[in-house]
């Protein structure tokens, strides 16, 4: 078996990274691949994985630096789950957040996701213990 690297970077090979995103069928984010580049490259940290000189893995990290941080786009190939990559990808994404209060995602309803989130310490706002808290969202 490999090792996986997990590094911050500060660019990607568009190429890699509409293959990766292809691959878990994030389809929207391929339909335009210039507005996913400019998303990348706007991004406060970039982490990716890779099994030699195969992409496998990214995360992405929007944040103010101060109050909010907001984990964005962590997606790992599907041959590759279950490995602890997503993991690594997050902790290694946030790690230069630690002083950051609010860290925020939203993804999709699927028991898997939710399992994964919650043992990264994450809780769904209806399930926060911290106080009553409400999310907003809107899809343009």
């Amino acid at each position: 078996m490999t090792t996986i690297e997990v590094v911050e970077v500060e660019d990607l090979a568009l190429s890699d990274v509409l293959a990766l995103y292809g691959a878990v069928e994030w389809l929207a984010y391929t339909k335009d691949p210039d507005a996913l580049q400019r998303a990348l490259q706007g991004s406060s940290t970039l982490v990716a994985a890779r099994d030699g000189q195969v992409l496998v893995g990214l995360a992405r990290v929007i944040s103010d630096g101060a109050s909010i941080c907001y984990l964005q786009d962590i997606l790992v190939l599907p041959s590759h789950h279950r490995r602890g990559i997503g993991r690594a990808l997050a902790e290694r994404a946030l790690e230069e957040y630690p002083h950051v209060r609010q860290k925020v995602l939203i993804t999709d309803d699927e028991p898997k996701q939710k399992a994964f989130y919650e043992s990264l310490g994450y809780a769904q706002t209806d399930e926060f213990r911290g106080g009553s808290v409400r999310a907003f969202v809107k899809f343009d």
